[in-house]
């Protein structure tokens, strides 16, 4: 994966500065979360990390058991000192995954419905719905109700809905789930401009890496309620910390204890073409694990025995699940799995030249 790059470098205090310590039945949240003006960025995670249980705190839906949420110098929430600040009064907007358009309004007065609801008349509120319907390229259909809008269209009165009260910190809880894959590429890039012209901070909620690299500034990335690894794209995809990661960009990733070019993950020793001692991750792609019917003479510096324990299409290509003393994954063209005659079950030999092989600290 590439990243799209951020799209402008925030300077100064973050605007949004929060511990957020929550509790939600047996889960406990533990996340420390810090965006500047104009920054986007993106929570991601497996399901069940504690994601949108961090976007209900910042929203006001979970009061903090612990910690704070500072927005623009102002305490929201804060259990020590007694202050916490309900939804309703904060300079927050949400679109939430489902959109939860009104359905007996429309499209003009879901978007009003904020400003209505911090002060402005009927009048000014629906000249601000107007405003936003036409910026996010929907000027026209003002009066139809969320029935009568397409899945994409329902996600930019949605948008606009939560920008027409001008927030202070923007909440995106996984905005393009719930379109097909055709409206979602074009949602997005409207999304993209969309994000680079809120002065705001804004977080967005995604499992989608595709999203969280076109959208996002920077990534945080969380498992089990605590973060794990965080940083810009280029960062985080080029030094994975978790499996969940390696996953996410691709990688196979394993840690070992490393001293100088030589990698010992378990009963193998790798050749990596970084030089690290001490407590080492080793990460290489899927495609740049050959395989062989029988041990591989010539320049594979790293080969092992492996078993494979299944072949399922990937793309343009197959990926070859191996087993054995380096679980790993392997990207292989079908004619590649035909002449091998690939199987589960099958026995071969896996190679990675030492040139494809990367290895970096495990401690920072």
């Amino acid at each position: 994966m590439t990243a799209a790059g951020p799209r402008r470098r925030a300077a100064g205090t973050p605007l949004l500065d929060a511990h957020l310590v929550a509790d939600r039945g047996g889960f406990h949240l533990d996340v420390a979360l810090r965006v500047r003006a104009g920054e986007v960025v993106a929570l991601l995670g497996p399901n069940g990390a504690g994601k949108t249980t961090a976007l209900r705190a910042l929203a006001g839906l979970h009061p903090l058991a612990a910690g704070h949420l500072t927005l623009d110098g102002a305490d929201l929430d804060r259990p020590d000192g007694r202050v916490w600040v309900p939804p309703e009064r904060r300079p927050v907007g949400v679109v939430f995954q489902d959109y939860l358009l009104f359905p007996h309004l429309s499209a003009r007065d879901n978007v009003a419905f904020g400003p209505r609801r911090r002060g402005a008349d009927r009048r000014a509120a629906r000249a601000r719905a107007d405003a936003w319907l036409d910026r996010v390229g929907l000027a026209g259909y003002a009066r139809r109700r969320p029935r009568e809008l397409s899945g994409g269209q329902a996600q930019r009165v949605a948008l606009a809905r939560a920008l027409a009260v001008e927030p202070t910190l923007l909440l995106l809880d996984e905005p393009l789930a719930a379109l097909d894959a055709r409206t979602r590429v074009d949602t997005r890039a409207e999304l993209h401009r969309h994000l680079g012209a809120h002065p705001g901070a804004t977080v967005l909620v995604t499992h989608d890496p595709l999203d969280a690299l076109v959208l996002a500034d920077r990534l945080v990335i969380v498992e089990g309620g605590r973060v794990v690894q965080e940083g810009d794209a280029a960062a985080v995809t080029a030094r994975p910390r978790t499996d969940y990661v390696a996953r996410l960009v691709g990688l196979n990733l394993h840690r070992g204890q490393a001293d100088g070019h030589q990698v010992r993950v378990g009963a193998l020793t790798l050749t990596a073409v970084d030089r690290v001692v001490g407590e080492a991750f080793v990460a290489f792609p899927p495609a740049a694990v050959a395989l062989h019917p029988a041990r591989p003479d010539g320049s594979p510096r790293n080969t092992w025995p492996a078993r494979v324990a299944g072949v399922q299409r990937h793309g343009d290509h197959l990926r070859v699940e191996l087993d054995g003393p380096l679980p790993v994954s392997a990207d292989v063209t079908p004619a590649a799995v035909a002449a091998l005659r690939l199987r589960p079950g099958q026995q071969v030999w896996a190679a990675v030249k030492a040139a494809e092989t990367r290895a970096y600290p495990a401690g920072g």
